[in-house]
């Protein structure tokens, strides 16, 4: 199809919204007008498979059911829910933006897309795909998903965020003004059901005869890729620190940032040359400021982020000397082992928390 044709969108969009009647995803946050849960959803959803989402969503409704729980309840605990959720600047987020709300709108939610903007963590596809679904409002959306439906559809010929402008004015043209909320929903499960990135389930879709990537065989090329660079690759030392009543220090990471406001086994980046031992040693006494011994080895755990992949070298390690002071965190705390479960920590220091509990339950700890 043209994409400049404007006559092929009344063609388009009944196609797309029979198919959504018959084929639609059940999903908690939909058929309801409730935006507080569809928000909180809208969020989850940046950049997390709808699979993973769906646990988290029913443990959050149940600890802060409404904006003015949420915007009441303390960060930790907020964190502490989102744990494992991964991309935690969305939870600091939330909550911010929920006392913003509570604050400066009394409770009720905007239904302007500038003010949504203007709240933390929203962006011009979460605040369309909370504007459309909970208020029917004719304002578009661009996820990853609707990116590769529309890539496919023009066939176009570079990677979508290098023709960003151009796929907004699409999913602009293409919007249903008065099936809004229906069809951005549509144009997602196409994506995620039929449209997906490895081979796409072309004979159901409803546009396989508008799409060009189709009629010209290359849908399994496109949407294009850019070529990325090989993630850099971290190697820390990790320390398990127990003193003599067996508590373990553990710190709280400063509030913005990587993983901002968890609590962390302490420990560095390994430096060139530099033993695990040697790295934890040195780490401790510019991080927290005590001396320690580096004993056993307790567990190695390779975790990926975004941008880059790291190598926990995690070591029992023992108190020796020294008041542990936060130089470089927002907190110290000597907990004990039964305590942990009651911080949050971030998905990886979760797996040194599972093995000091194995390592416990063998009558080998402290």
């Amino acid at each position: 199809m043209n994409p400049n044709d404007t006559r092929a969108w009344a063609e388009l969009r009944p196609l797309l919204l029979a198919w959504y009647r018959s084929h639609a995803r059940v999903l908690p946050w939909r058929n309801i007008d409730d935006p507080y849960r569809i928000w909180i959803s809208e969020v989850m959803l940046q950049q997390t498979q709808v699979q993973t989402v769906l646990p988290f969503y029913e443990r959050w409704l149940q600890a802060f059911p409404t904006v003015g729980h949420l915007a009441e309840a303390d960060l930790q605990a907020v964190l502490k829910q989102w744990a494992g959720l991964g991309y935690y600047a969305r939870a600091r987020n939330l909550h911010r933006a929920s006392q913003i709300i509570v604050k400066d709108y009394g409770g009720v939610f905007p239904e302007s897309l500038t003010d949504w903007l203007a709240l933390p963590g929203i962006g011009r596809t979460t605040a369309g795909g909370i504007l459309s679904s909970a208020f029917n409002q004719p304002i578009s959306i661009l996820d990853g998903n609707v990116k590769r439906v529309l890539a496919r559809l023009i066939a176009l010929t570079v990677p979508p965020n290098q023709a960003l402008s151009q796929l907004w004015q699409l999913s602009d043209q293409l919007l249903d003004p008065d099936h809004s909320r229906d069809f951005n929903q549509a144009l997602m499960d196409l994506g995620a059901t039929l449209c997906t990135r490895h081979q796409p389930d072309c004979p159901r879709c409803p546009w396989q005869g508008y799409c060009q990537a189709y009629n010209r065989g290359i849908q399994n090329d496109l949407p294009k890729r850019k070529m990325s660079a090989p993630l850099p690759h971290k190697q820390i030392g990790v320390a398990v620190i127990t003193n003599a009543q067996g508590q373990i220090l553990i710190d709280r990471r400063p509030a913005e940032g990587l993983l901002g406001g968890l609590w962390e086994f302490p420990g560095g980046k390994i430096e060139p040359g530099e033993t695990v031992q040697a790295c934890i040693e040195r780490e401790i006494q510019e991080e927290i400021g005590i001396a320690i011994a580096v004993e056993d080895p307790l567990i190695t755990i390779d975790h990926a982020y975004t941008h880059f992949r790291v190598t926990l070298h995690v070591h029992l390690c023992r108190y020796l000397s020294g008041t542990p002071q936060a130089l470089e965190c927002e907190e110290v705390r000597w907990v004990a082992l039964e305590e942990l479960d009651q911080y949050p920590f971030p998905k990886a220091n979760t797996e040194i928390i599972a093995a000091l509990k194995r390592h416990f339950a063998a009558g080998t700890f402290p």
